[in-house]
């Protein structure tokens, strides 16, 4: 069958816009709804606790077990959800939230691992801290060893060395669990606090070592005796492997240790200042799992300065009221050994309540860890060109906070939980032109597949920053996301979104 000259350019047009387009649809963001809205109050109550799956998420951590996603948290529930009629409830809060997923987007509210506080806990607790706190248990750690789980739990006085970190066991991640006792235990006069415990194992050895601590005095380590999950030396407090100077106003707390087998080093991230307004996660690395721990500049994490790099802080992208509370860090991986962060975030501007926040992690050439500005959608990833780095973004330089807060041990003072300006980091658009130009900020950028995608600004090039497909949460988008760090050890952030 013979087709006519008039009908074969018809032709070529349609390929023509369909070609124009797709590369159009690849290019710009391309419209895709939030798996789950940001504020929930109106489900916050705790008569709707099984609808709770992403919020009310404090202090996490995580691990994946079979084809399923585990996680674990204090019971930390928005106050406005503290009504008259939950208090007549028969559910009993107050000792470690479980929620499970498959996917790390959708969560499933699994209820609570306790049904009340461990006895010797309690006892412990209130008996050195003239019958004040242990009102329920924070900073749960979850451990697999040899088909058992274990579950690290503390149990505290706020703004007191008196704690107590125990353990549980199980035959199933979902439980029964049942108490052991107590792994680490502090009071008034130690130098450390025994809360916020993590666990990492060396590959070459199988030796056990929790990380732990706070504001007081600091981070500590401690080996543990992997066949029973205590400390290899009864009642041992362990050693120092990171503090600050000014423990008034610099507050540090929440390690988590991990191993990274292609760097061969051991990562301990930490948080900073107080939780509901600048928390936020910093890193050092060892390479033995008990320190020391440098930073970025290579400096002691014992050194009583403030050290980098900085991976998430307090931020604001447009379109969103924005974030406070970025810290207390879960990090994990997957099958695949990607690795992912989880964390508590605030929802400003009240910071009040507490969504879940799960983030890629991806490393830089330096061997350092550095995680995605948006959270994870298990977004398609696809090969991306400098043509598709055209176009509008928005970027964020994170920055150390400036404040000058009034602080109880290491927390604001009730009532000042809103961020003030200088508190938080907000962003800022800037077009990458397709001459190589950055239009709003008066420099230039530069895109290799091989070498990530570079920014040469007026004072300095901040280079190898991660281009990668990703989720824009503020203007419900699939969209080009890049992280990165800056010669000051600080991340930047950018989405594209035009």
């Amino acid at each position: 069958m013979k087709i006519s000259i008039k009908f074969k350019g018809v032709i070529l047009l349609v390929i023509m816009f369909i070609l124009s387009t797709s590369f159009t649809f690849k290019s710009l963001p391309a419209k895709c709804p939030n798996p789950w809205k940001d504020d929930y109050r109106d489900i916050a109550s705790l008569e709707n606790y099984k609808s709770w799956g992403p919020y009310n998420v404090h202090d996490p951590s995580c691990l994946k077990i079979g084809d399923t996603y585990y996680m674990y948290s204090t019971d930390a529930i928005f106050f406005g959800g503290r009504n008259p009629g939950a208090k007549k409830s028969d559910v009993k809060t107050g000792n470690i939230q479980v929620r499970s997923s498959k996917d790390l987007v959708s969560w499933k509210f699994e209820g609570w691992a306790f049904d009340s506080i461990p006895a010797e806990a309690k006892e412990w607790v209130l008996s050195h801290s003239d019958n004040k706190g242990a009102t329920n248990i924070w900073a749960p750690y979850i451990v697999q060893y040899k088909g058992q789980f274990r579950l690290y739990y503390c149990v505290s006085a706020f703004g007191l060395q008196t704690s107590y970190i125990g353990l549980a066991e199980s035959d199933s991640p979902l439980g029964p669990w049942a108490s052991k006792g107590a792994v680490v235990k502090t009071q008034r006069g130690d130098n450390m606090n025994a809360i916020d415990p993590s666990i990492v194992t060396e590959p070459e050895t199988g030796k056990m070592w929790m990380h732990y601590g706070s504001f007081f005095g600091g981070l500590y380590a401690v080996e543990i005796n992997a066949e029973t999950g205590f400390t290899t030396i009864a009642d041992d407090q362990g050693h120092s492997i990171a503090r600050r100077a000014n423990l008034r106003k610099d507050n540090i707390e929440a390690p988590e240790i991990i191993y990274n087998a292609i760097f061969k080093k051991y990562y301990l991230f930490t948080s900073y200042d107080p939780l509901m307004t600048t928390y936020n996660v910093r890193v050092g690395r060892a390479d033995k799992p008990d320190g020391p721990f440098l930073d970025f500049f290579g400096h002691d994490l014992r050194d009583t300065i403030n050290h980098y790099p900085i991976l998430t802080h307090p931020y604001q992208f447009k379109n969103h009221a924005g974030w406070a509370g970025t810290g207390h860090c879960s990090v994990f991986k997957n099958e695949k050994n990607d690795f992912f962060m989880a964390h508590q975030s605030r929802l400003s501007p009240d910071n009040q309540l507490m969504d879940l926040h799960v983030r890629e992690v991806k490393w830089t050439d330096g061997g350092w860890p550095v995680v995605s500005p948006e959270r994870f959608t298990a977004s398609v990833q696809t090969k991306i060109t400098k043509k598709d780095v055209v176009g509008k973004w928005e970027i964020i330089r994170i920055q150390d906070s400036k404040t000058d807060r009034k602080l109880e041990f290491g927390q604001i003072l009730w009532g000042e939980n809103q961020l003030r300006k200088t508190e938080i980091d907000a962003s800022q658009e800037v077009n990458f032109n397709s001459n190589g130009k950055m239009k709003g900020s008066n420099g230039s950028w530069r895109f290799d597949v091989a070498k990530g995608l570079t920014l040469m600004l007026k004072a300095e090039n901040i280079n190898n920053l991660i281009v990668f497909v990703g989720h824009d949460w503020e203007n419900e988008t699939e969209t080009l996301l890049f992280t990165g760090l800056d010669k000051n050890g600080c991340s930047v952030w950018g989405k594209k979104i035009q």
